[in-house]
């Protein structure tokens, strides 16, 4: 009997070693995570690829049939697990895909007989691996075919409300403070550019500053910077402290200050350099104004915050507040850019005066100070999880005229508000406030957005009064700095829930009439809405349980406080672990699996948790917007998630531990207490992110019945993947929103270097302009002499995100 003897082809050797590797890394893998309690399917995948891989080279056709029915079984997982989500079987398809798309072609499978089990008619099986394609091919395409999921629907655009308190205190044309207004809405009273026309926009004026970071600088050097503009002129900060004044129209330099920091080691070991604006005092401005009383509604302590401390100055009548990276808070000329001689010492105060010892970079002010009538009130931040030793959280008002200590509220002696005596030194490690101040002086409060008594990841050393004043709001008495209420959003904070965003105040319409309230973002994703007369919650909070377990030596709250006006996320699953392929995914799930999680504010541990939302939060120092008019509130939720872990110091004396990168990543010593601190972003070998996306959306909520209308994914992953493809996924951002009058809000600090405009009523992108750098910080928007509206963002990058960094300050308008 003749037998013929087939060739045995190079190219199906090569198939075969390629699939016997990637199903050996499939079966390791497969096994690691059916150990830690994950799926059976990728040892059973990986078991299948090497049986496939082995009958190819004993040049048996049946390896071909048993990928195929691989192939199916993938196909019939991917859409158990994740339906028809397109993102999502995407990844777990492509890498299958491929492989099967490389043993179709002939050469793939050239040299190939029947197998013992099969029958002898001619073929190697490619006509069922081409049918098992074409399913696997099918069911991507329903995905992609899918509608998108997010939610759709209108705002309101009728006007239910007036103009409130603050809008007699400054033009329509000018953005005043950092928030556009002592009470932080984000919103610009102008209409000129609207809806129909802002796809019209284009660049009317664009600077450099000159100020990029330089190989001595931190690797968090931000551009947050959200310049304010008064009269004829825009006021911008850079990362390295210095103030440029520019015409509002041209954006031609008018003056320059550079404070010169200092710094005994230099800035590479600092942990960030910031400077997200400045501030302004106008006497002119106060003295055409009558001081209101305060509300007759407000509770007993009422406020003496109109007894001046100082009459109207000759030599400043107009000043900017800067705060530097060095710990001063300098007083400049409005018009010159010259100090004040008459604040302070030669027009600075030294912030470090009662303060005490603390490493270069580790104490200044990141955020504007508030500006009332008498005073300037300023905090500091305070380095993450360096020890238990570090400088006070102190609140400090000084006289706007001469700069001398009115009042001083620390949080460690929250009774005692008197200036402090010279030599003393205020509360070490108080819980600070790093963010940006609001200020209601018809009320005569400032409500401060607090952070914690650091360490954030253990917190057995804390002290009662930093245990009540940490992690939500505290609303002061703007002459006296005396607690008038405070409301906390996080309890015994574990995970750097600090309040990162400036609380917002709008007079809101509710079944009882106009109430004065503040809305506070948080990182969990709670929106609080409280009078802000007294505290008292607009919208219900609810105690809800939450995962218990401390370390040794720490405790967690039985309870956690959640605002029915919400953006928390869905608890993660195994099925919403990510990646590019099947492999980096598999890896996420098998880390996923080996993390404590038990959802929101699951405890850190020594093994290691997974918190999420992470330390950037659903919402950060961006804070929200709102329309005050139309009621409405316009956001950006952000979705990431990080790990963090706790390191017994006995193991970690035994590791070679290297700079943290950045407050949230890398391994912190913590001195003072049992543990060293791990933190990082949960991301993939690859960089990518271990949860599914999307990762960022932009949303509006009608204030008047609580509901969110509409939230839309936003953004491109062109910026941070390998390869530029512009995939709308919805990316993170880092910087808050703008909204106008008419009725187009806009965002720039989304991953992908671009700013954009959304129609208020129904989310719909309605313009984007690429940026030339990063713009991680919230746009601003004015008008010129001539009326002509701007709006204007600060390109710089940021440094711990990875972003492109820059100088560039860039101003739209509508064609002249």
């Amino acid at each position: 009997m003749y037998v013929r003897v087939r060739a045995f082809h190079p190219m199906t050797v090569f198939t075969a070693i390629v699939f016997g590797l990637f199903g050996a890394v499939l079966l390791w893998g497969g096994l690691q995570l059916l150990h830690v309690g994950g799926s059976a399917y990728y040892l059973v995948a990986g078991l299948l690829t090497l049986l496939s891989a082995l009958l190819l080279l004993c040049r048996s056709r049946l390896g071909v049939y048993v990928f195929s029915m691989l192939l199916i079984g993938t196909t019939a997982w991917a859409v158990w697990e994740v339906r028809l989500d397109w993102w999502q079987l995407l990844t777990r398809l492509d890498l299958w895909f491929g492989l099967g798309l490389w043993l179709l072609l002939p050469w793939s499978r050239r040299g190939l007989s029947p197998g013992r089990f099969t029958n002898t008619a001619r073929g190697t099986g490619g006509g069922f691996l081409f049918l098992s394609l074409l399913l696997m091919g099918a069911v991507g395409a329903a995905g992609a075919l899918q509608p998108n999921p997010d939610l759709r629907g209108d705002l309101p655009m009728a006007d239910v409300a007036g103009p409130e308190g603050d809008r007699a205190m400054r033009p329509d044309g000018d953005w005043t403070d950092y928030g556009g207004s002592p009470y932080g809405q984000r919103y610009s009273p102008l209409s000129q550019v609207n809806a129909d026309n802002v796809h019209r926009l284009e660049v009317a004026w664009k600077i450099q500053t000159g100020d990029r970071p330089g190989p001595d600088d931190p690797t968090e050097t931000t551009d947050e910077n959200t310049p304010i503009k008064i009269g004829d002129t825009v006021y911008i900060c850079t990362p390295h402290s210095r103030v440029i004044a520019v015409d509002a129209a041209t954006g031609t330099q008018r003056w320059a200050f550079d404070p010169h920091l200092q710094s005994p080691v230099g800035f590479k070991h600092w942990e960030h350099m910031t400077c997200r604006g400045v501030s302004y005092h106008d006497d002119a401005k106060y003295a055409a104004t009558t001081p209101a009383p305060a509300s007759t509604s407000a509770p007993a302590a009422a406020s003496t915050a109109w007894v001046p401390t100082a009459t109207a100055s000759a030599v400043c009548p107009r000043r900017i507040f800067l705060p530097t990276a060095d710990a001063r808070l300098i007083a400049l000329d409005a018009d010159t850019g010259k100090p004040c001689a008459d604040f302070g010492n030669q027009g600075t105060v030294d912030l470090r005066a009662n303060i005490g010892p603390f490493t270069p970079g580790g104490y200044y002010s990141t955020s504007p100070p508030a500006v009332t009538r008498n005073l300037v009130i300023i905090s500091g931040h305070v380095t993450d999880n360096e020890s238990t030793n570090e400088p006070s959280g102190v609140i400090r008002a000084f006289d706007v005229h001469d700069g001398h200590l009115v009042w001083n509220w620390d949080p460690g002696k929250p009774d005692d508000t008197a200036p402090i005596a010279p030599g003393e030194t205020y509360t070490r490690n108080s819980p600070n406030v790093w963010s940006v101040f609001s200020v209601d002086e018809n009320l005569g409060m400032v409500y401060l957005p607090m952070g914690n008594q650091t360490p954030d990841q253990f917190a057995g050393t804390r002290t009662p009064t930093s245990e009540k004043y940490g992690a939500g709001v505290v609303a002061l008495d703007v002459a006296t700095g005396k607690v008038r209420w405070n409301y906390q959003f996080t309890h015994h904070d574990l995970w750097d829930m600090d309040i990162g965003g400036q609380p917002t105040l709008i007079d809101l319409k509710t079944s009882d009439g106009m109430k004065p309230a503040l809305v506070a973002s948080t990182k969990q994703g709670s929106i609080y809405v409280l009078d802000r007369r007294d505290g008292t919650p607009i919208v219900p909070i609810h105690e809800v349980p939450r995962p218990q377990g401390a370390v040794p030596g720490d405790h967690t709250s039985p309870t956690q406080p959640m605002s029915d006006l919400n953006f928390a996320p869905a608890d993660l699953r195994e099925k919403d672990m990510w990646g590019t392929t099947p492999l980096d995914q598999l890896w996420c799930r098998v880390r996923f699996r080996s993390l404590r999680y038990e959802g929101m504010f699951t405890p850190p541990s020594e093994q290691g948790s997974l918190v999420y939302p992470g330390n950037f939060g659903v919402f950060d120092w961006g804070g929200v917007s709102v329309d005050p008019t139309r009621q409405l509130l316009l956001l950006n939720p952000s979705y990431m998630a990080f790990q963090s872990r706790l390191i017994p110091k006995e193991q970690l004396a035994k590791m070679e531990v290297s700079e943290p990168k950045s407050e949230t990543q890398g391994i912190k010593q913590a001195k003072g207490i049992p543990y060293g601190i791990e933190l990082s972003p949960f991301l993939s070998p690859l960089g990518i992110p271990c949860q599914a996306p999307p990762w960022g959306y932009v949303a509006g909520v009608d204030l008047g019945t609580g509901r969110t209308m509409w939230k839309h994914k936003n953004g491109t992953i062109v910026d941070s993947a390998p390869l530029p493809i512009p995939m709308p996924l919805g990316v993170p951002s880092l910087g808050g929103m703008l909204t106008t009058a008419g009725g187009v809000t806009f965002l720039s600090g989304t991953l992908d270097d671009y700013i954009r405009g959304y129609d208020v009523r129904t989310g719909e992108k309605l313009w984007e302009a690429r940026l030339p750098a990063g713009g991680q910080a919230t746009p601003m928007s004015y008008s010129d002499a001539s009326g002509r509206q701007y709006v204007l963002v600060v390109a710089g990058g940021h440094g711990s995100l990875g972003t492109k960094q820059g100088d560039w300050v860039i101003a739209y308008a509508l064609p002249k």
